[in-house]
């Protein structure tokens, strides 16, 4: 997969000034004429993941630290603790739709029906629902068929689509686009997911198409089985090298570069970073999950921590759990509490050391955060996971048994560790032990195979959000604290202030179908 040329930075410039320029897409004069919809496409696939603003606020301030993996640093509290921070739940509408939604939009309708462009336009498509997805599984009735149309020319404003008719829209999108990817036509060689493979793109529509089914299978069962059925026939991620990621840069992040990673960037430009949560540990150790010696680490760090200096750490893991063991943090917890204590340690240059609580507190393993790690949209391990879902739920024929899916989906999930930079590699043993001693049992079966798309799903925090909400699991309990704006997990986030001053008519409506715009509502599919 290709990897992220420094032409975007030049895009994004070009993305800004469109806000600006665009207009109505059907009126020709406003339309982006000269862009090249292929450069378009490559922006918002690298924008997804490369942004520090949506990464570093919604992925890192408040859903990881919210989903109890990771927390403890104090800009993590706003999410561990459910304070509730406007700006922070605003930040994905407020940059997404003049960026990725306002080039995906204009990319889709400008190779519409035009001779050798119909791939692209295939891709757009796809892309344009995975855009989309993210938008609404977030905040639900969102603007989705008018939006982009001149949304920001201060002439149109949107109306707000229900995420019933929404949803509906996404699985028409995919189905189409799949069909139209011709191998025989129009290249797209230097897009950033799979270099133009069209059999490629094939698949990631159809496991996207799987992914978005299963949201439905509480709200509307008959509806998730036929879209989970059609996806499964159409062709799904087989196995490793199917995996949909972005490949980021080994550059220092700043705002509005989208090389680097971006949740990546948001972790390490902290002189605090996050530690791993009780909840999150100890679904690893009471399973002897192999992971464990692998994502959690113990590092003595610099203070304060450097970001550019980050992987330079080192690593006193070993020494840490023959002293004290490895001891999360509670959920809602600050790192400086439950202060820890040690015997000094041997470095490694044989120097003495006797480590500060917070180095003995376990983090995330460097190497996952490094700025040219991979960002993962979809992979092999969630497909799997969810096909397990699937044919437990529903008794589905979808190619195996909940536990022969079940165990596929473990099995891909460590393996796809070593696809980061330096990764750590779970060997075939390790593996196999995990499998034989953790095979699905009689009434816990979609508690074990959530529990386990939550550790895949790591460092995606808003995919992490939505299957946790869908699926009940696993079973979280909610930690405020008197600093908490609400006593239980919230279910969504709050509209943004940018639309209650610029399009009051369109999300008033929309906001009285749920009642009140709070974010302890639901959003039309998740369901008790």
């Amino acid at each position: 997969m290709k990897k992220i040329k420094y032409f975007l930075l030049l895009l994004l410039g070009l993305s800004s000034l469109a806000c600006k320029k665009f207009g109505d897409m059907n009126i020709d004069p406003t339309k982006s004429a000269n862009m090249d919809p292929a450069s378009q496409l490559m922006y918002v696939q690298a924008y997804f993941s490369g942004d520090l603003g949506i990464q570093e606020r919604t992925n890192y301030f408040m859903l990881i630290p919210m989903m109890q993996q990771f927390a403890g640093a104090f800009n993590m509290s706003y999410g561990a603790l459910y304070i509730k921070t406007p700006s922070y739940m605003w930040r994905m509408f407020d940059n997404s739709y003049p960026f990725d939604v306002l080039n995906i939009v204009d990319a889709v309708e400008r190779t519409k029906g035009v001779a050798g462009k119909t791939n692209v336009n295939a891709m757009a498509r796809i892309m344009k629902v995975y855009v989309f997805a993210r938008l609404t599984d977030l905040y639900g009735d969102i603007p989705y068929f008018e939006a982009a149309k001149g949304y920001y020319s201060g002439v149109f404003k949107p109306k707000y689509d229900a995420q019933k008719d929404i949803y509906n829209d996404f699985f028409k999108e995919l189905a189409e686009a799949s069909a139209q990817l011709d191998a025989s036509k129009d290249k797209v060689p230097n897009e950033y997911f799979y270099k133009g493979n069209i059999a490629s793109w094939k698949k990631f529509a159809n496991s996207l198409r799987l992914r978005l089914a299963l949201r439905l299978a509480k709200r509307d069962p008959d509806k998730a089985k036929a879209e989970i059925q059609a996806a499964y026939a159409a062709g799904l991620f087989a196995n490793n090298a199917d995996i949909c990621m972005t490949k980021h840069e080994n550059v220092v992040n700043a705002y509005g570069d989208v090389r680097p990673n971006g949740i990546s960037a948001a972790w390490n430009s902290k002189n605090e970073m996050g530690r791993v949560v009780t909840t999150f540990l100890n679904a690893l150790t009471s399973t002897n999950d192999p992971r464990v010696n692998y994502l959690i680490k113990c590092y003595k760090e610099f203070n304060p921590v450097a970001p550019t200096r980050f992987l330079e750490r080192e690593d006193i893991t070993a020494q840490v759990k023959a002293k004290i063991g490895l001891v999360g943090g509670l959920p809602g917890r600050y790192n400086y509490e439950n202060t820890l204590s040690t015997t000094a340690i041997i470095l490694a240059d044989g120097s003495s050391y006797t480590p500060r609580s917070i180095d003995l507190k376990p983090q995330l393993n460097h190497n996952l955060l490094r700025n040219d790690a991979p960002f993962f949209h979809i992979t092999y391990a969630e497909v799997e996971l969810l096909l397990a879902d699937a044919t437990q739920r529903f008794g589905l024929n979808l190619g195996g048994t909940a536990q022969d899916h079940y165990y596929r989906g473990v099995e891909a999930a460590m393996q796809q560790l070593s696809l980061y930079p330096s990764g750590p590699v779970v060997t075939a043993t390790e593996i196999a032990n995990f499998k034989t001693a953790n095979p699905l049992i009689a009434g816990k079966e979609l508690e074990q195979i959530n529990t386990q798309l939550w550790i895949a799903l790591l460092l995606n925090g808003n995919e992490t959000y939505s299957n946790w909400r869908r699926s009940g699991f696993p079973l979280l309990t909610p930690s405020p604290t008197s600093e908490s704006t609400s006593q239980t997990i919230p279910r969504r986030f709050e509209y943004t202030l940018t639309e209650k001053q610029q399009n009051l008519e369109n999300v008033n409506a929309a906001i009285k179908i749920i009642g009140t715009d709070d974010w302890l509502k639901r959003v039309w599919w998740d369901q008790e």
